[in-house]
């Protein structure tokens, strides 16, 4: 049964974040029983850093994962987190104060399609969950590739619809109706997480954003599982 179409209009989704950038980290946290925090952990241990990286965490949102690479042991040098949505910018830079992150860590907004960032600048990239939310993730992609050093490392996180089919059924019936219900009360907004599962189930399945990672330029790309299927780690390296 072909998927209806989600609109990614970057006003559209950047208004929407905007929204809910208040109740966001205590949502994501809630929703996923705090297990995020794990998945964050594993994308930026494979990352496998010595210290010396300058990072760039796009799609940042409120800046876990751009904290996290900071708090690795070693922990990045530098990172540049992207988001286009200024509320949750403004989320992520009083999270970096009260951490006394901000002599590491600098926030800025702009597209996943045209990265404030010179060429050939980042060691590494890291994308929590945001990628699927891009209108044009083809252009995105090559962007990265633009911005990352060559050998450059590549993590992405993101949601997936799983194949095993007892979790299946469940889990459909989670993120469409219980998911959307819990985000509405208590972000007092509708629209958001009624958009969370229809941007899982749009987004293109593993075999195709793999494709889409390859075109624009990346090699040794590997996704690996977690929570039964449901969340995927996609790794890669600049070609």
């Amino acid at each position: 049964m072909p998927v209806a179409p989600v609109s990614k209009a970057p006003d559209r989704i950047a208004g929407m974040f905007d929204a809910i950038a208040g109740r966001y980290d205590f949502l994501n946290h809630l929703l996923s029983a705090g297990i995020d925090r794990h998945w964050r952990t594993l994308a930026i241990r494979s990352l496998a850093l010595t210290g010396c990286e300058r990072v760039l965490d796009l799609c940042t949102g409120t800046g876990d994962l751009a904290i996290a690479a900071m708090r690795a042991r070693p922990p990045a040098s530098r990172v540049v987190g992207v988001d286009f949505s200024g509320a949750m910018l403004r989320v992520g830079e009083d999270k970096l104060r009260k951490a006394l992150l901000t002599n590491r860590i600098a926030m800025v907004q702009g597209d996943a399609t045209r990265i404030p960032v010179a060429d050939a600048s980042v060691d590494a990239v890291t994308i929590g969950f945001g990628i699927r939310n891009v209108e044009d993730m083809a252009a995105a992609c090559a962007e990265l590739i633009r911005v990352l050093k060559p050998g450059g490392r590549l993590a992405i996180l993101e949601f997936a619809v799983p194949t095993l089919p007892v979790f299946s059924a469940f889990y459909g019936w989670y993120v469409r109706r219980v998911l959307p219900q819990i985000g509405r009360v208590l972000s007092r907004n509708d629209s958001a997480y009624a958009y969370l599962p229809a941007s899982i189930s749009a987004f293109a399945t593993p075999d195709e954003f793999m494709k889409i990672l390859r075109l624009a330029g990346f090699r040794e790309i590997s996704p690996t599982r977690l929570m039964l299927g449901s969340v995927i780690l996609y790794t890669a390296h600049k070609g």
